[in-house]
């Protein structure tokens, strides 16, 4: 059953109903996350896990997703930034009569129960002046399907719908407004107020949270992030963005498990009013064996033990009609990923349909193989040695590769308009056998070594002779075509051919001339290569980056800093990125996206090495 409708936003006259999906922060307390606006609503969040129904939901329908709505009374400019080294995220508001802020943030707790409380705590402060503020908390369970009731008591307020309640206290009065709680208060110079959001239930009971408290664990959750901070051997030129990317890789990672979502949204679109939306709080393979190169790059390991852990103890690799693997997982390792469309959500400023799940788990993505072979030699050689299980997992995988790698695959891009045999599949399946003879090698460890130099070579030589157009002059996305894809830029970045090979240096240049815009890049052109979904799309900021990385390993320093400097520009007023960038600058699709901030941190680090 629909909860019923009703605007929830703050509704002045100039209000917008869906705020800029840049204009958002995120936090989160390693298990779920929630989307916090600059005009101090709280946008999106699923309480327990990222995978979990939403309560709030606004971002992708203003009436029925239900929001926390948290801002003064009168007109006021907004400005928004994190604690320093901390993903804190504090919201500033400026009036005629004084100046107050928000602080948003769930504090991070190793014990069970209270990690199961998923607190969500909003501080409240008056820096000068005098401000009047409102709060509405009004949820909406199960993406705005269930109804909910309502129970103000002495200490709590209570929100319950089947299987799920949360616990709201506050040191200001609260009162019921249909379903929702209101509460309208003004702070004076030096005063503040404070809510906290609690899920509850058998384990967890009501707490309250009293101004003290609320500043104890404002202070905690600062040691936290900055004693898990401090690891970084990031010294380089772009710090306050590397860490920023490292402090938001971290919070999508869901800590029981070791799993790394992809992005903590779901069906924000690449196009306005399009249908190209999609749920990316799964574990891809890809996105999250690249997070692990990024992660081990800066020194932190623990994150790449618990994603091998995440492997080791929740993935069954076993040989089914799509491999031993598939592209992506649940956060507890499911395989089951069922897709569905929300038809009563009206989507992102109108862009339908809002879908659940994801149906390109059944495709078959060759690339996989490569990226989590790779990750697994770097652990094995920044990280701790494999063992002796994981050396047989490797076996077995690249095993796999060498029998199936000239398949027609889906692609990278999760293509939806049929197989192809597509350069970057055939590219990472030789990375999957290359670096499995690494690690072999380095290690003296057993390995049907010479089938496995045959199937790299013949793929080399099958990428060299097929996959280059001698009259486009350039390396091309799939055998066959004549097609670019922003996908081969990382032919030198994987080590398979020179970065001033003078084939690859003509590829660059064409990808250059047709595929990048003022160091944006485009994937490819959908209207020269059909990927069997309307409409067009923006560009995809890790191909941005990855541009700014061939360029540097290209000699061309000079145009990477520059292109660099220019992405740079595109990010929010945080530091954060959604995968995609429109044509007048606005960020589109899920927010924010993990796979362009590790290509952040990979193409800083080797453009300040190529700067010197």
């Amino acid at each position: 059953m629909t909860a019923p409708e009703g605007l929830l936003r703050p509704s002045g006259v100039d209000a917008p109903r869906y705020l800029p999906i840049a204009e958002h922060g995120l936090i989160g307390d390693l298990r779920t996350a929630a989307l916090v606006g600059t005009d101090g609503t709280i946008d999106w969040y699923c309480c327990g896990r990222f995978d979990a129904p939403s309560v709030f939901a606004s971002i992708l329908d203003a009436d029925r997703g239900g929001c926390f709505a948290l801002a003064p009374d009168v007109p006021v400019r907004n400005k928004q930034f994190y604690f320093p080294d901390t993903n804190i995220l504090i919201t500033r508001f400026f009036a005629d009569d004084g100046v107050a802020e928000v602080q948003d943030f769930m504090p991070i707790v190793d014990d069970s129960r209270e990690a199961d409380r998923h607190r969500l705590i909003r501080r409240v402060l008056c820096v000068r002046g005098s401000m009047p503020f409102t709060a509405r908390v009004a949820p909406r369970f199960d993406y705005g399907r269930r109804t909910h009731t309502l129970d103000i008591g002495p200490t709590h307020t209570v929100f319950s719908c089947p299987g799920l309640s949360l616990a709201l206290t506050s040191s200001v009065t609260v009162e019921a407004d249909g379903q929702d709680a209101v509460s309208t208060f003004k702070l004076v110079e030096g005063e503040s107020a404070v809510f906290a959001l609690d899920r509850i239930g058998d384990s967890v009971e009501p707490r309250s949270c009293p101004l003290a408290e609320a500043e104890e664990q404002f202070g905690a959750t600062v040691r936290y992030w900055r004693r898990w901070l401090s690891q970084s051997r990031y010294r380089g030129r772009w710090r306050e963005m590397v860490h920023r990317s490292a402090l938001t890789l971290k919070l999508l990672t869901y800590a029981p498990t070791g799993a790394i979502v992809a992005a903590p949204t779901t069906s924000l679109p690449e196009l306005i009013g399009g249908t190209r939306n999609w749920d990316y709080r799964y574990v891809w393979v890809r996105d999250a064996a690249f997070c692990i190169y990024a992660m081990l790059r800066l020194g932190f390991t623990q994150e790449a033990e618990d994603f091998v852990r995440f492997l080791s103890e929740n993935i069954r690799f076993h040989e089914g009609a799509r491999g031993p693997l598939q592209i992506m997982y649940g956060i507890d390792g499911r395989s089951d990923l069922p897709e569905e469309e929300l038809s009563h959500l009206e989507g992102y400023r109108g862009s339908a349909p809002v879908r659940v799940g994801n149906g390109a788990v059944e495709q078959l993505q060759l690339d996989i193989y490569g990226a989590l072979v790779d990750s697994l030699y770097l652990y094995d050689k920044w990280g701790q040695p494999l063992s002796s299980a994981h050396w047989d997992t490797i076996g077995d995988l690249v095993g796999w590769v060498c029998d199936h790698w000239d398949q027609p695959d889906r692609g990278i891009w999760e293509a939806r308009s049929g197989d192809q045999r597509f350069l970057y599949s055939q590219l990472m399946c030789w990375v999957a056998i290359e670096r499995a003879m690494r690690i072999a090698t380095r290690r003296g460890l057993p390995a049907d070594t010479l089938r496995w130099a045959r199937a790299r070579d013949t793929i080399y030589r099958r990428i060299m002779r097929d996959g280059w157009c001698a009259d486009r002059r350039a390396f091309v996305q799939h055998e066959g075509a004549d097609v670019l894809d922003a996908a081969v830029l990382m032919m030198p970045l994987a080590k398979f051919i020179s970065p001033t090979d003078p084939k690859w240096l003509s590829t660059l240049d064409a990808l250059g001339e047709e595929l990048v815009s003022d160091s944006l890049v485009y994937r490819y052109d959908p209207q020269r290569s059909p990927d069997g979904l309307p409409g067009e799309e923006g560009t995809f900021s890790i191909c941005s980056f990855w541009y700014v990385e061939a360029l540097a390993r290209a000699g061309r320093v000079d145009e990477a800093r520059l292109a660099f400097e220019k992405m740079l520009t595109y990010a929010n007023h945080l530091g954060l990125y959604a995968e995609e960038i429109g044509r007048t600058g606005e960020q589109s699709g899920n927010f924010p996206q993990a796979f362009t901030h590790l290509a952040l941190i990979s193409a800083a680090f080797n453009l300040d090495r190529a700067l010197g």
